[in-house]
């Protein structure tokens, strides 16, 4: 019942953009009982209510494990488990209710009907926009990138443990809360053919903490703090050179433990259309509440445990040019991650794991994509493969 119940909201949500611009009928320039001075009044108009896009894009995705087994005299590589499965199915609806005023509202149907966006956004000027509603954090250079434009098949490890995919503290998902948010761009460099691009991008926002309505939390906070988002784009001298950083200040509950949820991120990024290379660091420190009976007093002692955090990658592309219009893209890419967990901030006790990524990036059409990465992953004591291809269609 409530899964059904939830279906017929999504489909409400859909359906409702749709039934408001049914009452907008464009005004078509032969309409002969149509004034011309009608016609041109309307088409100087800017704003008001417009049909929506409807956009999304579905991914299907192939993953093989691999480990070594047996002893030192018969040590062999051997396929731990494989499956296929649909790793994303999206839906989005967006559009503008008047000038300045969007919306967007995203779904996802890989395992059940789940928001993923659902928010306002009033552009007042390039320089400031306010935006309110479900959407991804400004937190790390690579998280707003469209996850099928991603060089590999999905973000890196340090991007999901510490950004709020799969993080660390057990809350949020897909990368997203629900808050407000304050944007822009400053300082625009100007050309031949107007604005070539700003020097400076920022996003700042209040967010409750504990990630979408999708996840176990349902997206209500349950703490009296709010978690304070922020990160500061510069492009020093091309608009393809990015200098990057974030921070992301707040708590979190989980249902069995609670404490403080602090993350730091900085990165650069060199994207020409051509060459991409892109680098970051994310650190992070993580505590929750333990308890410590005092035999002595007879109290029960309440004390803070901090788990810090270091992740690294670096991420290189070229993208060839291919077919009699060009209008094909293969890229080979390379890239390296690198995953700390430390039990104190001197590192005596620590858990690392890296990841060497080798892969090829194919667009054949500008709506078709394939991904095939193969990754050598080492930990302190173990050492395994993984393979994943992935087909990508957009429309």
């Amino acid at each position: 019942m409530k899964h059904n119940f939830r279906i017929i909201i999504g489909m409400l949500l859909l359906a409702i953009p749709l039934c408001l611009n049914a009452q907008v009928k464009p005004v078509k320039k032969d309409n002969p009982n149509v004034p011309k001075t009608e016609i041109s009044e309307k088409k100087e108009s800017k704003g008001g209510l417009e049909m929506p896009k409807i956009s999304g894009y579905v991914q299907g995705l192939y993953q093989a494990n691999l480990g070594m087994v047996g002893d030192s005299a018969d040590r062999h590589l051997e396929l731990s488990d494989n499956t296929f499965r649909m790793r994303r199915v999206r839906l989005s609806v967006e559009g503008t209710l008047f000038k300045g005023l969007t919306y967007k509202i995203q779904g996802d149907f890989s395992r059940s009907p789940m928001l993923v966006d659902a928010f306002l956004k009033y552009k007042v000027c390039n320089e400031f926009a306010i935006q309110l509603g479900q959407f991804k954090t400004p937190f790390t250079l690579e998280s707003p990138i469209n996850p099928v434009n991603l060089e590999i098949f999905d973000y890196g490890e340090s991007v999901k443990y510490l950004g709020g995919y799969d993080d660390v503290c057990g809350v949020g998902g897909l990368g997203r809360d629900i808050g407000l948010m304050a944007s822009g761009s400053l300082f625009p460099v100007q050309g031949e053919e107007g604005v070539l691009y700003n020097i400076v991008d920022y996003a700042v926002g209040v967010f409750n903490g504990n990630g979408p309505v999708s996840t176990d939390n349902k997206g209500k906070d349950d703490n009296n703090r709010k978690d304070l988002v922020g990160r500061l784009n510069v492009h020093l001298g091309m608009k393809a050179l990015t200098l990057s950083g974030s921070y992301y200040y707040g708590q979190y509950s989980n249902g069995y433990s609670q404490g403080a949820r602090n993350r730091w991120a900085g990165g650069v990024q060199y994207d020409d259309g051509n060459i991409i290379i892109r680098s970051e660091y994310i650190g992070g420190a993580t505590s929750w509440q333990d308890y410590n009976a005092n035999h002595q007093s007879g109290i029960e002692e309440i004390y803070e445990i901090y788990k810090y955090n270091d992740g690294f990658y670096a991420v290189a592309g070229y993208n060839f040019r291919l077919g009699k219009d060009k209008s094909q893209v293969l890229m080979p890419v390379l890239r390296y991650e690198n995953f700390i967990t430390k039990t104190d901030e001197e590192q005596s006790e620590s858990e690392a794991t890296n990841w060497y990524t080798i892969g090829v990036n194919y667009w054949p059409l500008k709506s078709v994509n394939f991904k095939l990465d193969y990754s050598l992953i080492q930990q302190d004591i173990s050492t395994s493969h993984r393979v994943v291809g992935i087909l990508s269609y957009k429309f």
